[in-house]
Formats: structure tokens, sequence, C-alpha cells
């Protein structure tokens, strides 16, 4: 996933760095990292009954990053996600979610991201692109994220942590089942909000 950068202070008579300038500090950044679950949030919001939100999560992934430094578009993600493992803080919900009305979990017990292109945006900013699996459908899947930062944890590991957010319209993936409402509108919003809050660890650190 694009990384990098922390924003640098310049006085109002310097002239703006270019928006894809990278710090050639952070070449030390680049290896492979394993995202971290423990202190890793993989979550959703959805609109429900046209009035208020839901908001769940996942609790059981997997994933890995090159990070390359030097040149942030050569940097890649991969995240597995098992879909049994789905949080919304009420059981009758969750199950109906692993339903055949939705994420049929039975037969598709994984969703996947495969990025396919990393930009640097400026400052602190990325975006990635990559391919988004659900239901067994493939569809582009954009993510804009802020770099956190880069620090040595107590126990000696390297870690970098950044913030994301992306939309989808889950329709676009199969997922069609809805309930219309006596007042007008559906009880599930069709665009759904992800959010991610990442710590990865370096490998061998």
């Amino acid at each position: 996933m694009g990384i990098f950068g922390r924003k640098n202070d310049t006085d109002a008579t310097t002239p703006a760095a270019a928006p894809t300038a990278v710090n050639p500090d952070l070449a030390a950044l680049t290896g492979d990292y394993t995202i971290d679950p423990s202190h890793t949030t993989i979550g959703f919001v959805a609109r429900h009954a046209m009035v208020t939100n839901v908001k769940g999560s996942f609790l059981d992934f997997s994933g890995t990053l090159h990070l390359d430094g030097s040149e942030p578009s050569r940097s890649t993600a991969s995240l597995d996600v098992t879909m049994q493992s789905i949080d919304t803080g009420n059981a009758d919900r969750d199950g109906h979610l692993k339903s055949a009305d939705f994420f049929k979990t039975e037969e598709f017990p994984d969703m996947t991201f495969r990025s396919t292109k990393t930009e640097a945006l400026g400052g602190d900013d990325y975006r990635v692109t990559g391919d988004l699996t659900i239901l067994g459908t493939t569809r582009p899947l954009t993510i804009d994220l802020e770099f956190n930062g880069a620090a040595k944890d107590p126990f000696g590991n390297e870690r970098v942590g950044f913030e994301g957010k992306a939309e989808i319209l889950r329709s676009e993936w199969g997922l069609t089942w809805n309930a219309a409402l006596e007042t007008g509108g559906v009880l599930v919003s069709d665009k759904i909000k992800l959010n991610f809050d990442i710590s990865a660890i370096k490998a061998g650190s």
C-alpha cells in the first residue's frame, strides 16, 4: 500500500514541492510487512432504515504489504478476510449477513483484495487501487490512505501505521438483498463505507 512521507515544514517563501515528491530518508521503510490483526481494524458502515448507521468489522483476517519508500508506486498490498468473522454487535444480524441473503459464507468463505496500483498524492496521502473479490465477483476498489508514521515498539518490532477509507456500492458485487419501508426507501443502503486502521510489522524486525 502506498505509504511514506511525513509532511515537511516550509516557510512561506519556499515553493511547494511537487505532489509526488518522496523524501529520500523514507527508503529505510522499504521491505515486506505483515499486518498485525491485534492492532488493526477493518470496519464498515451501512445506512439502516434510512435514518441511522450500523457499524461492523471483521475479526479474522491476514495481509501483507511490500513497501518501497523510494518509489511508492512499486508498493503492493494483499488482504484476505474470513467472512464468518463479521461482527456488528448483534448475533441475529450477523447470522443474517452470513446467510444466502448476503455473503453466503459457506459457499464464499473469503473476501480478498489485491492491489494493482499505488499512487503518492503528496504529503502523507496515498491512493491504492486493486481488485476486491466478494461472492466470486471481482471489481476495482480505490482506497485513500493517510500515513500515520513509523516506529519501533517496546518489543523491537518495526511498525508502520496508516488509516484508509473507501466506498462501494454493494450491489456491484451481487449483494442486492433489501426490504422496502412503509415510509419509503429501503432497509439497507446500497452504499457501504469501508474504514481501515492498520498497523504492520516489518519482516525480520
